[in-house]
């Protein structure tokens, strides 16, 4: 470790290495520094191989796959998502990559999908939470200096996901709270009100949820009488006064 170029060369001055099969002494006291600036290509493998742009890069091209895995057709994010994929999984074998670390991101991954896909009372999405945030924080092996993923990325990308896993698990208890809108679910117990006069056993037309009914009552109702529905045999309504 060297705090500069000039420390460098003083700290490996007489140190001895070895160039294939044969020992070398450095003798670097004296020597003259030249600066060639980098090209493109480097510029560019610096930017890619830093290991917060990797990282990002990488959960890219996930999402893209799975996005133009579950929207067929629509080209845009599996175009990007390959592309960022790829590449991240280029800068990644450059990097000191703990293995162990995405293979848990992996995993959180998926069972944030599954989350999504099929909601649970959030038991797979807060399990998934947690492997992708471990598995973030352990995916570059941080003993190297230098190296190691920006925890405040890690940390707004796990804000974003459990706020997105709250909503889901929110709609999911809405929906099962919901009223039903459709079905015999949502025609039991609904009322109407009858176009005409019917007789005690008999059969009229009433308006329902905007709708035209037959319905049969076994009381005798005139027109215009609050009925509510008891049951359904085919199109015909089992009414009762309201």
């Amino acid at each position: 470790m060297a705090t500069d170029v000039a420390d460098l060369l003083a700290k490996a001055d007489g140190r001895r290495v070895q160039a294939g099969d044969r020992g070398i002494t450095l003798r670097l006291k004296g020597a003259s520094v030249r600066d060639y600036a980098p090209g493109a290509r480097t510029r560019f493998l610096a930017i890619i191989t830093s290991p917060t742009i990797a990282y990002l890069l990488l959960l890219g091209g996930i999402f893209g796959l799975l996005l133009e895995a579950l929207h067929p057709g629509a080209m845009l994010p599996g175009i990007v998502g390959g592309i960022c994929l790829l590449i991240g999984l280029y800068a990644l074998q450059l990097l000191p990559v703990n293995y162990a670390g995405l293979a848990l991101m992996a995993l959180g991954v998926a069972l944030l999908v599954a989350e999504a896909v099929n909601p649970s009372v959030g038991a797979l999405g807060a399990g998934g939470l947690v492997s992708f945030v471990i598995g973030s924080v352990m995916l570059m092996k941080t003993g190297v200096p230098g190296y190691g993923v920006d925890l405040g990325v890690i940390g707004g990308l796990a804000t974003g996901a459990a706020a997105l896993l709250a909503l889901i698990v929110w709609l999911v208890f809405r929906s099962r709270r919901a009223h039903r809108v459709n079905g015999d679910d949502a025609m039991l117990a609904e009322f109407g009100e009858l176009l005409e006069s019917v007789s005690a056993g008999g059969e009229a037309w009433a308006m329902l949820r905007g709708e035209r009914w037959r319905v049969r009552c076994d009381n005798a109702l005139p027109a215009g009488a609050r009925v509510r529905v008891e049951r359904r045999e085919g199109l015909l309504l089992w009414v009762v006064p309201a």
